[in-house]
């Protein structure tokens, strides 16, 4: 056994247990399969009913054979202490325990049985081996967010050791940061890039104005995988250009698992494995394949703590080629708690904003990235990273767009930055409502 998979076993989580797990549970046929979805889904649900005092609170009476009637959890639901939430058998000395970063705009602390999580790792590892990556043995440069108080930190730092992989600073994207990070790409063998979108693609945009194409300082770069931030389609071609290698997009929550990883076909396939996965209309109905609507998510290993049809708080489609064994995502648009209310009354995803902007804002300028808050119904407020002011033309030409794509009679607010900011694990939000959604 290699390092990264031995600290994990030496802490009480059963690698080799979960990957057997896994391969029994991927080698079953398209029929076996919707019958393995539905055993296990029931399973789940009659071990919180009863083991479970807080799920049986909130769920009453739900009979685990009739799925519709189920009710669905938010995140709301699970901020509460979490001795509150465990089930028989189970406390903080024997579960791995987390928080959630806060994106959503409600963080909590949540708990996964040592199994689950020990699935979790395996679930990871199978998809980063499809494109022939090793966490025993692959070099990755990391462009994370990392906790400043002491012990999270160097604790941080030894799982770093672990898993190979060197540790970038996402809070300082300054060209001497940059320069410094292409100099570690001279010297050392990596093999993949993983990190968080904005960060990565700073770095891009950077070796774009340096003229410099990654692989060819580093040819053990085979390629990059980005996570936790919106990729849009622009991004991906502009990293591919500037690293020479294929950008391959994760999608995953921390509280449940990786929800979605694109395969070497391209497709954003979703985890059916250890997770259930449904798209539902705002009266909690199944909408069908090919719709948009809220995500919610069933984790099915998880005996610690109950996420049974959990709305994750996005909202996005499965293509209608999706299978019970191999779900396909469609598509993310975005947080549901981000939504664009205009003064018509007309609604649009926040992201569609940002994407509008984003076209025109760093078309030709050197801004190097922005975020939009919505500070009224029709005012937004446009904040850059930039060297120099915005031009005029610029502001016109967004102001025009917006215009066209949403409605006429918005007030765009430009504020120039000397840097964004991110949240405490670095993640750059880049759409926020900061109005009250209407009761």
């Amino acid at each position: 056994m290699n390092l990264f998979d031995l600290s994990l076993q030496l802490n009480g989580f059963p690698i080799r247990k979960a990957k057997h797990m896994l391969r029994d549970i991927q080698n079953r046929n398209d029929a076996e399969y919707t019958t393995y979805i539905n055993v296990q889904r029931q399973t789940i649900v009659e071990h919180h009913l009863k083991h479970n005092s807080f799920y049986k609170q909130f769920a009453g009476n739900a009979d685990p054979l009739k799925w519709s009637n189920i009710p669905v959890m938010t995140k709301s639901d699970l901020q509460q202490p979490l001795e509150n939430l465990l089930s028989d058998g189970f406390s903080k000395k024997n579960v791995y325990i987390d928080k959630t970063s806060g994106a959503s705009g409600t963080p909590f602390i949540f708990a996964k049985d040592k199994l689950c999580h020990a699935l979790t790792w395996a679930i990871i590892k199978d998809r980063f081996g499809w494109f022939n990556l090793d966490f025993n043995s692959s070099k990755q440069a990391r462009f994370y967010g990392i906790p400043l108080n002491k012990k999270n930190y160097y604790k941080e730092r030894l799982k770093d050791f672990v898993s190979k992989r060197i540790r970038f600073n996402v809070f300082d994207l300054s060209d001497a940061a940059l320069t410094n990070i292409l100099e570690a790409f001279k010297t050392t063998h990596f093999n993949y890039i993983n990190g968080y979108t904005s960060a990565i693609v700073q770095f891009a945009k950077f070796l774009k104005r340096k003229q410099i194409v990654l692989k060819t300082i580093c040819p053990s770069l085979n390629v990059c995988v980005v996570t936790s931030e919106m990729l849009f389609e622009d991004d991906k071609q502009l990293m591919e250009t500037q690293f020479g290698v294929p950008v391959v997009n994760e999608y995953g929550a921390s509280e449940l698992d990786l929800i979605a990883f694109e395969n070497p076909s391209g497709k954003w396939q979703t985890n059916s494995e250890t997770l259930f996965i449904e798209i539902l209309d705002a009266q909690d109905n199944v909408l069908p394949l090919g719709e948009t609507g809220r995500i919610v998510i069933t984790s099915l290993y998880n005996k610690a703590q109950p996420f049974i049809r959990y709305d994750i708080g996005d909202l996005g489609a499965l293509s209608i080629h999706s299978t019970p064994k191999k779900p396909i995502l469609k598509k993310l648009t975005g947080r549901t708690n981000d939504m664009i209310t205009l003064p018509s009354g007309k609604q649009a995803v926040g992201l569609t904003f940002y994407y509008v902007t984003k076209s025109i804002i760093e078309d030709g300028s050197n801004v190097k990235e922005f975020v939009i808050e919505q500070l009224k119904t029709n005012t937004f407020k446009i904040n850059y990273v930039s060297p120099e002011v915005l031009s005029t033309n610029k502001i016109k030409a967004v102001e025009q767009a917006i215009e066209t794509y949403l409605e006429k009679g918005l007030v765009l607010v430009f504020e120039r930055q000397k840097q964004l900011q991110r949240s405490k694990s670095g993640k750059l939000k880049q759409f926020s409502s900061l109005i009250q959604p209407a009761s």
